[in-house]
């Protein structure tokens, strides 16, 4: 299976639909490598970045997931390179 290393970034505009993020988060957890959360109070946002090494349409899956979202704003860089992941 061949994966790519992407990032997902994630704006949250209300907080009330954390749970639901962070539930799919769970959802796809074999797949993150990393995650960073920022609560930017001032604004009243939350923000978190999410770096992923999955298969092209885990990643996809995963990002359309979270924009169908109420209040969750997304965008997903992908790198061109790819490798054969084992499993």
């Amino acid at each position: 299976m061949e994966s790519r290393i992407a990032v997902v970034s994630i704006i949250i505009e209300d907080t009330a639909v954390s749970p639901a993020v962070n539930a799919l988060l769970h959802d796809y957890g074999a797949y993150i490598v990393g995650r960073m959360g920022l609560p930017y109070r001032d604004r009243g946002v939350s923000i978190i970045s999410v770096v992923l090494d999955a298969p092209g349409d885990v990643t996809s899956a995963l990002s359309g997931k979270l924009g169908m979202l109420r209040s969750v704003s997304t965008k997903t860089i992908v790198a061109k390179q790819t490798h054969k992941k084992e499993g």
